[in-house]
């Protein structure tokens, strides 16, 4: 859904970036639980909002239920507006991605530079102006929460077959914020994985140094650094914030920062020259975490992220409250934990006690999502599995830095058949597992049609059991 200062004929990237929308300018309407300080003059505000505020003394945060409860503007104590609100593709808000491409609905075809953008529901509403509803809003003063039916941003005031809930609450500088897809989709087609902004996130133009944390060392202190320059003409770029965490700043260190703890996949930048701190500026800087997702026909998806306004040391800090206790590991006993799968799928929503695989194409692949840990600390891979066929099993590792797994990062096992469920240990014994290491494939080769194979379990662990 990320949408920067571009027009209708730039390319798109896999994130997509949509132009801006022009709104004439309305009554700002205040709806709140409680009494706080004097409302931000209306440049502060997107037009035509309908505003309910959370104020704890040190943070302010406004969500417009004029478009789905997004987030239009949040500040530190007597401090300006950092979410840009330029048009209503920016904000902080929800959006999501499947299939198919180009999705049409209600007779409705997408505009040519739209096709790509496939199922597209946005919180803040349509690419024809038309504002989606608000289902239900609570704000006691301490939290808020909105329910919203998201429209199709691509078709001309076309409800989404699904729900957007939000919930967000104040403590101290941090924006505490669980967010939910509750699917409704009568089209039942399984479609590929897509990346999702989980959330996206735009501030104003002062905020132009995109910072994170990106080596090997997290959590040790090390210096933190800008996130890499775009390659293309377009402004956003793709990294691995391996603290969870990723900021946009002003010259003075200060600013926004977005942390999403289980989550190292991250896409943002810088759109246009860095400017003065106005809410309504074209200028933008855009950070969104990111996962490669399934999203089924009845899903119910939910993540979560924290929002810090202040500095690199208050972001960083918080983030660490955050800090992994142990290696990476992945039970699947209600969803996907993260993972996604290539040239394969499993049998849908909901995921109950394992994933049930089917490979009806060549080369499937089992993909996991990034994350960290030092070979040297995971000698051994746990997979607990489910497969009354024999077959062989190459599990391949993407080292810190690289591209993505492949080449001779791998080594092959076989799969022993068996009716019941079974631990394989996998000694992680080879020549190029060492270093940091980032994420897991998995790739199953039966010599059968149609497999039954089950996946329960994935564990990286320090010792054989």
């Amino acid at each position: 859904m990320a949408r920067g200062p571009s027009n209708r004929r730039n390319p798109r990237p896999s994130v997509p970036v949509k132009p801006g929308n022009q709104f004439r300018a309305a009554a700002i309407f205040v709806l709140s639980a409680t009494a706080h300080a004097a409302d931000p003059p209306a440049d502060q505000l997107p037009p035509h909002a309908r505003m309910t505020w959370l104020d704890n003394g040190t943070l302010k945060l406004g969500a417009d239920l004029a478009h789905g409860g997004a987030i239009v503007f949040l500040s530190r104590k007597g401090g300006p507006n950092l979410v840009n609100n330029y048009d209503f593709g920016r904000q902080v808000q929800m959006s999501f991605y499947s299939g198919p491409v180009p999705f049409t609905a209600d007779g409705q075809k997408p505009a040519k530079h739209w096709e790509h953008l496939g199922w597209n529901p946005v919180q803040t509403g349509d690419d024809f102006r038309n504002a989606p509803e608000v289902v239900s809003h609570r704000n006691d003063g301490r939290s808020l929460h909105i329910q919203c039916r998201p429209l199709q941003w691509p078709l001309n005031k076309v409800p989404a077959e699904c729900l957007f809930d939000s919930w967000l609450e104040l403590d101290g500088h941090v924006v505490k914020a669980r967010a939910r897809l509750t699917n409704q989709r009568s089209d039942t087609t399984q479609y590929p994985a897509r990346l999702q902004e989980l959330p996206a996130v735009y501030a104003t133009g002062s905020h132009h140094r995109v910072t994170t944390y990106s080596g090997s060392r997290p959590f040790r202190g090390d210096p933190v650094g800008l996130a890499p320059q775009p390659t293309g003409s377009h402004p956003w770029s793709f990294w691995q914030g391996t603290e969870g965490w990723s900021a946009l700043l002003d010259e003075s260190g200060h600013g926004l920062g977005l942390i999403t703890p289980g989550r190292q996949h991250f896409t943002g930048g810088f759109a246009g020259s860095p400017g003065p701190a106005s809410s309504m500026d074209n200028n933008t800087g855009y950070i969104a975490s990111l996962g490669q997702e399934i999203i089924d026909h009845s899903i119910t998806f939910e993540y979560r992220y924290e929002l810090v306004a202040g500095s690199l040391a208050e972001i960083r800090s918080r983030a660490a409250t955050h800090q992994p206790s142990g290696l990476p590991s992945w039970r699947f006993a209600d969803d996907r934990q993260g993972w996604h799968f290539v040239n394969a799928g499993d049998h849908g929503w909901p995921i109950r006690d394992g994933l049930k695989l089917g490979f009806s194409q060549p080369d499937p692949q089992l993909v996991s999502p990034l994350t960290f840990w030092m070979a040297e600390d995971a000698p051994f891979l746990l997979l607990e599995i489910l497969s009354p066929s024999p077959g062989n099993l190459t599990v391949f590792w993407q080292k810190h830095g690289s591209p993505g797994p492949g080449g001779d990062t791998s080594l092959s096992v076989p799969i022993p058949p068996s009716p019941d469920w079974q631990t394989m240990t996998i000694p992680l014994q080879h020549r190029e597992y060492r270093g940091p290491m980032v994420r897991l494939r998995l790739d199953p080769r039966f010599t059968e049609p149609s497999p039954r194979f089950q996946l329960r379990t994935v564990r990286l662990v320090s010792r054989s059991r």
